[in-house]
């Protein structure tokens, strides 16, 4: 296969994942009235395990009792961006929620709910590093609201050793 030939089956293959995304963000939206769909309660669920792994409690009820606690701060924090924010983070979580944006994004073969904390980490890893500008800026987004999220709930401040504010001497 020649080079030019190669070119444009690259870019042929990113026009119709980039127009098969925004169909299925369109038919499926990730956010609805302010709440995760389901695929994408799956999704960010596996990424705020994948981010916050070594920071969250060990016990199984604990450990689920934050992460549900981590979601709904998650919606929380979405519905209080920009319009457009939202709606472009909107388009980014539905294209993640499907089988063809989770493989070609983060590299993931297995589904969102079946992917362990290790994997998750593991394919964010990868988006870090990556040397393709949009797969960074996907990791930095989820990475940064979970850790966001995580850091300013006083819950979590025991969690990782953290006291809290010292209290100022006037």
């Amino acid at each position: 296969m020649k080079r030019r030939s190669l070119l444009k089956l690259g870019i042929g293959a990113a026009v119709v994942l980039g127009v098969a995304g925004a169909g299925v963000a369109l038919m499926r939206p990730a956010l609805v009235n302010g709440k995760f769909s389901t695929d994408v309660h799956a999704l960010m669920r596996a990424v705020a395990e994948g981010v916050l792994d070594g920071l969250l409690p060990v016990d199984a009820s604990a450990r689920s009792a934050r992460l549900s606690v981590q979601l709904a701060q998650l919606e929380t924090t979405i519905a209080g961006l920009p319009a457009a924010t939202r709606s472009e983070l909107s388009q980014l979580l539905a294209l993640l929620a499907t089988g063809a944006g989770r493989f070609g994004l983060v590299g993931l073969t297995s589904d969102w709910a079946s992917a362990s904390a290790a994997e998750v980490r593991e394919g964010l890893s990868a988006m870090g590093a990556s040397s393709i500008g949009l797969r960074q800026q996907v990791y930095h987004a989820l990475r940064d609201l979970n850790t966001l999220v995580f850091f300013n709930d006083p819950s979590s401040w025991a969690l990782v050793g953290y006291p809290g504010p010292r209290e100022i001497a006037v």
